[in-house]
């Protein structure tokens, strides 16, 4: 039988099809395993190379039509009943289908939670572009090139179609605090949260883009004793229990003294876990008393502020609030992992 009686064929066959049953009866006819189509692609094998292509395009289009016809006449059958007519009545006493709700991304979750944090004490939101120039990222953090601080973050650099400055995928957050001093007079309390990108293998974590957090506080009698209140208070609320906070020399061009900042392990109580890697202690982040140079930088009068600024990463906070083991697995998009949440 030739195709073109075929498709004439099932379309009146089609048009006949009143309700579910009848429509099901026609798939399974035509595109069942050993249905009309099985047919005519098992054909293929008995003709030459070019004759099979020719064939096996027409047999392709004529499953796609059928496929297209069976979507149109369920639809259509849904709409006016079984058996052709029209429904002209609905029981207003069926109980209406629930769609199912959105939720955040644990993410988006922890972010809000932080930014709420800060801002309960005195601290403002800032942004920045993530495409940054190579000024704001690095020499007005008083990293200037050759230096081998630069070593310290692989970056993605991006060509400039204006010929300008380097331009540079940001590396930390830290060119929006630079960009809020030189638009605003101190004192001044800032978070810039925000994404961030590197150049490293992704692994259980690591990941070549990720969140950050960073902070600032500018006044003219700041010292770490500021600092240390203020992130101990911040991890006892994120936390919601009592959590113990240390800092480690460091060394960061932006910011002299530097240092690390460590907390005392959530998931164990400082008993030893892997987590942990059974020290009871978990890095969170880096920070230091901003160096002069950055303050000159943004336009202010160098040794008449003092300040302090900090940084750690979201995915961190997440993970260990959610005992999550992959970084990946926030980048996922994998929805069963998502739904937890």
């Amino acid at each position: 039988m030739k195709l073109t009686e075929l498709k004439n064929n099932f379309h009146k066959e089609l048009e006949g099809a009143q309700d579910n049953k009848a429509l099901e009866f026609l798939r399974v006819k035509y595109l069942g395993r050993k249905g009309v189509v099985a047919d005519l692609l098992n054909e293929l094998k008995n003709m030459s190379a070019e004759e099979r292509r020719e064939a096996g395009n027409k047999i392709n289009s004529f499953k796609k039509e059928i496929e297209e016809a069976f979507e149109i006449k369920r639809a259509e059958i849904e709409v006016l009943g079984e058996g052709g007519q029209a429904k002209d009545w609905f029981d207003v006493t069926v109980p209406g289908v629930k769609h199912p709700k959105g939720h955040f991304h644990p993410r988006t979750i922890v972010m809000r939670q932080a930014e709420s944090i800060f801002q309960s004490m005195g601290f403002s939101v800032a942004d920045g572009p993530e495409l940054e120039t190579d000024w704001y990222n690095f020499e007005a953090l008083n990293i200037p090139k050759e230096h081998p601080a630069r070593d310290m973050q692989d970056t993605f650099y991006v060509a400039n179609p204006a010929g300008g400055s380097d331009l540079v995928m940001r590396t930390q957050t830290s060119p929006v605090q630079v960009r809020f001093m030189e638009k605003n007079n101190p004192p001044l309390r800032i978070i810039a949260p925000g994404k961030v990108f590197r150049r490293e293998a992704t692994d259980a974590s690591h990941d070549y883009q990720f969140y950050q957090v960073e902070g600032l506080m500018v006044d003219r009698h700041i010292s770490v004793a500021n600092f240390k209140a203020i992130i101990a208070e911040f991890f006892k609320r994120f936390y919601g229990d009592k959590v113990d906070v240390r800092l480690r020399p460091s060394y960061f061009p932006f910011t002299e003294p530097s240092f690390e900042i460590d907390i005392s392990c959530v998931i164990c109580n400082q008993k030893g876990c892997s987590v942990c890697q059974q020290r009871g202690w978990t890095e969170a982040g880096g920070a230091g008393m901003v160096n002069q140079i950055v303050f000159e930088n943004a336009g202010y009068s160098r040794n008449e502020w003092q300040g302090f600024a900090f940084g750690f990463g979201f995915e961190r906070l997440v993970m260990m609030k959610y005992k999550i083991d992959d970084i990946r697995l926030l980048n996922s998009g994998d929805m069963r992992f998502l739904k937890q949440f």
